[in-house]
């Protein structure tokens, strides 16, 4: 008698590609999504040709950036045809329509399962016990290395510049033991330094009350203190501590609650603090809720307790009613505060923000004169504050693969422990 051979044919699953623009916290958004869908059987496709639908995760911060979002839906379309349309630029639906009528869904920004429903409409997912298992830490949109933590949504300020509490609305914090779980899957999967982002770092958990929960047998309250010291208290399967990096970290009193864990070596040496501009008439209109004074003493102290350590910035130039005396200002306060690097951004109105219709705006012939003045005091401050790390022995991440600036030189390039991009030669055969 002949054996009888069973064989159960799995059905191929349905392929996603994935074009996510904007900034760091659109990207986490991309993960997540990505990590759903493919806990639902989903593949990943690298290019257009093999995706049975593509996402789209689309930016809406600038006019430049919707045009960009706009322009990689078109090329979606054109290659592939099957698009779904997600992020901030999700507001606009009629704008995306009119000009793609053929999209087959938008939502709107960390609309995630609007989004995963739009996908298995356009292509219904193959589910089995044959799937492959989710990564522990989830799919991942960044190199092995490092990796975003997201703690928050919106944000809670009315700047009149602004447009993001109406595109992602107002702050909401995440559970900070569904934070910490989350870093302690990333950490426990190869991350080697976590980046915390959110609309405004100092603010998390002002909207629970700073709600505590438990973690490792003991209370931890939604803080940005708390939550700091419990990440740089993480450590991988090696026994290493990851670096921990805060970003879009407001100068509100309690930043000076961190300090001391930079001191102690529990955060990187890093901190981004925007101030947008230094004049108190500018401030004013901005809508902005600390001064000059206030924002230099707290870089004073930042700088007496942890000497070195690399401050960077976000400025606008020529914002409306802005006059050479408010810019003459913000140059000011960009010398004395020596950050080591600056974001820096020409003023271009918003519509649905309160500055868009504010009267004087700013002649765009003179914002960029006034732009390239304080890009060239910044790349001069850089630089300066570059060489003071001559003869300094420093610790760099290096990502495998990546860095190599010649052949020749063998020079590599890595990050250091307070971001600062270093160029460094390594003798031939030690790579």
């Amino acid at each position: 008698m002949r054996p009888v051979i069973m064989a159960t044919v799995i059905k191929a699953a349905p392929k996603v590609g994935m074009v996510s623009l904007g900034c760091p916290k659109a990207l986490v958004d991309s993960e997540r999504i990505l990590t759903k869908l493919r806990a639902d059987g989903y593949g990943l496709s690298p290019d257009y040709a093999g995706a049975d639908v593509v996402l789209v995760n689309t930016c809406g911060f600038l006019d430049s950036a919707k045009e960009e979002s706009l322009e990689a839906i078109g090329e979606a379309i054109a290659e592939n045809g099957r698009v779904i349309v997600t992020g901030c630029m999700g507001n606009e639906a009629d704008v995306i329509r009119a000009r793609f009528p053929d999209v087959l869904a938008i939502t709107g920004a960390h609309q995630y399962e609007a989004v995963v429903s739009a996908v298995h409409e356009a292509a219904p997912p193959t589910r089995g016990a044959f799937v492959d298992l989710v990564p522990e830490g989830g799919l991942k949109l960044t190199p092995r290395h490092y990796s975003y933590l997201k703690i928050s949504e919106g944000c809670n300020h009315s700047c009149a510049f602004c447009i993001i509490p109406s595109l992602r609305g107002k702050l909401a914090s995440r559970r900070i033991d569904a934070v910490l779980r989350e870093a302690e899957k990333l950490v426990s999967a190869g991350t080697k330094e976590l980046l915390v982002i959110s609309q405004d770092t100092s603010a998390y958990g002002v909207d629970t009350r700073h709600e505590p929960r438990a973690w490792k047998g003991r209370e931890v309250r939604a803080h940005m203190t708390d939550l700091a010291r419990e990440l740089g208290s993480l450590r991988t399967s090696d026994g290493i501590a990851p670096w921990v990096r805060l970003h879009y970290v407001y100068p509100y009193p309690h930043v000076d609650d961190v300090i001391p864990l930079m001191a102690e070596g529990l955060l990187t040496p890093y901190l981004d603090i925007p101030f947008q501009h230094a004049s108190p008439n500018v401030l004013k209109a901005m809508r902005r809720t600390y001064d000059r004074d206030r924002y230099l003493a707290l870089v004073d102290r930042i700088l007496e307790g942890v000497p070195g350590i690399a401050l960077t910035t976000d400025i606008i130039v020529g914002f409306p009613g802005e006059t050479e005396e408010d810019f003459e200002d913000t140059m000011r306060v960009v010398e004395q505060a020596r950050f080591s690097s600056a974001f820096t951004f020409q003023y271009s109105i918003r519509e649905g923000t309160p500055a868009a219709t504010m009267e004087d705006q700013v002649p765009k012939e003179i914002v960029q004169a006034r732009y390239n003045r304080l890009i060239a005091l910044q790349e001069r401050i850089s630089l300066e504050e570059n060489q003071k790390q001559v003869g300094r022995e420093i610790e760099v991440l290096v990502s495998t693969g990546e860095g190599k600036k010649d052949t020749e030189t063998h020079r590599l390039t890595g990050r250091a422990e307070d971001n600062r991009l270093v160029h460094f030669e390594v003798t031939e055969g030690s790579e």
